[in-house]
């Protein structure tokens, strides 16, 4: 199968994310992907995307965060890409989430949805950017 994909741009700004999602949506559609496998990759890119947004930049200055989204042989893949703090999401640990609500940690709930949802995930640092790619498999 030939590849097939969509790139992005959005800035740091939240209301971009659900741009994002929506044309990722639409992408995802048109191919036919079963409506269950887009709501969680689009679940796993609006995490991601809303952590880029509200903590890569603490500057606050305008920013762009690219997205490039790919569907080749039955495999759904995203990559995000950002100029922001070096932050590797993958080496950061697993929530409790067996824990009481009282007694757990703010924060890492979205990082454990990517895990949990996603087959694969990859975090890379270059050239002043980060790149975190995530794929999972898209049964027919």
């Amino acid at each position: 199968m030939e590849n097939d994909g969509l790139s992005i741009v959005v800035t740091n700004a939240l209301a971009e994310v659900a741009r994002a999602t929506e044309r990722v949506e639409a992408f995802c559609r048109d191919r036919g992907i079963p409506t269950r496998t887009v709501y969680h990759f689009v679940l796993a890119l609006e995490e991601v995307l809303t952590n880029a947004v509200s903590y890569a930049f603490p500057d606050g200055g305008r920013h762009e965060i690219e997205v490039r989204i790919e569907f080749r042989d039955g495999d759904l893949t995203a990559t995000v890409s950002d100029d922001g703090d070096p932050f590797d999401p993958l080496a950061q640990p697993s929530p409790d989430v067996h824990a009481a609500l009282a007694d757990r940690k703010v924060g890492g709930l979205g990082i454990h949805l990517l895990r949990s949802l996603m087959d694969a995930a990859a975090y890379r640092r270059v050239d002043g950017r980060n790149h975190l790619t995530f794929r999972t498999r898209v049964d027919p």
